[in-house]
């Protein structure tokens, strides 16, 4: 059996944001046992040159819309990135989980060859709807929830593989 373009997307996508939910909870208890300003831990980044924390959970969130939305045929969705905490952060998660629950898989499945154009601020990138997935949309979510459990470890918050997978 093959798996659709659908089984390829939504349930990972909604697996990996419960998972990176989980881990935010763990940086909220940690900063707590810590005494830590919950700021701190949000603010905090793996290098200089690299998005802190809240950005790279804005940004993990936002390929789950994008992708979502791109693949069935719908407009991205432009999304704000307002959220300054903890609670917040968790909210945006729960919104995107709740927007990739909201696809059916009649609704993405068969999109392999669908055209997908991405506008962004330095170039426009064209795909098919599978090449969008497998090469820019998963890896690209991937990336930035890897690299918000990378400085949550970084930061001493006691989380390991098991909690991100």
């Amino acid at each position: 059996m093959s798996i659709g373009m659908y089984g390829a997307s939504v349930p990972v996508f909604v697996k990996m944001l419960g998972n990176l939910s989980n881990l935010l909870e763990k940086g909220k208890a940690f900063c707590e046992a810590k005494k830590v300003d919950p700021s701190v831990l949000l603010g905090m980044r793996l290098a200089p040159d690299m998005f802190p924390l809240t950005t790279q959970v804005q940004i993990a969130t936002q390929h789950v819309h994008w992708a979502c939305a791109l693949l069935a045929g719908q407009e991205r969705p432009h999304l704000e990135k307002p959220e300054k905490t903890i609670e917040e952060l968790q909210q945006r998660i729960k919104t995107a989980l709740e927007f990739a629950q909201s696809f059916k898989p009649e609704q993405i499945d068969g999109s392999e060859g669908r055209e997908v154009k991405l506008v962004l601020p330095l170039r426009t990138i064209e795909f098919k709807g599978q090449d969008y997935l497998n090469h820019f949309a998963m890896p690209n979510f991937y990336f930035h929830t890897t690299m918000a459990y990378a400085i949550m470890r970084h930061a001493g918050v006691q989380i390991g593989k098991l909690d991100f997978v």
